[in-house]
């Protein structure tokens, strides 16, 4: 018969919680182009499935949809940012003596 083993739990240790690196940069305005973009790809591939193979929507409409979701939208949504806030220092002790 194979024992078991009792393991003391350690209760006081603590949990190490995990910070998302897009809260320290991601702001409304990156969400909202994020979401956008995510909307646009909906909609330029509802185009391309709807009608002919060879209609207009799903030839010339959807790819340019598609183009400035992929191309401009999501980027804008990743390297957009506040630059009033780049440049500041923390304001308390500038190290100058």
């Amino acid at each position: 018969m194979a024992k078991t083993i009792a393991r003391k739990r350690n209760t006081k240790t603590s949990k190490k919680t995990f910070a998302s690196p897009f809260n320290i940069y991601w702001e409304k305005k990156n969400y909202f182009f994020f979401y956008f973009g995510f909307i646009l790809l909906i909609v330029g591939f509802y185009l391309m499935s709807v009608g002919k193979w060879n209609s207009t929507a799903s030839l010339v409409f959807s790819p340019i949809i598609l183009v400035i979701a992929y191309v401009f939208i999501f980027p804008a949504a990743i390297m957009f940012r506040n630059k009033s806030k780049e440049g500041q220092e923390p304001k308390g002790d500038t190290g100058q003596g």
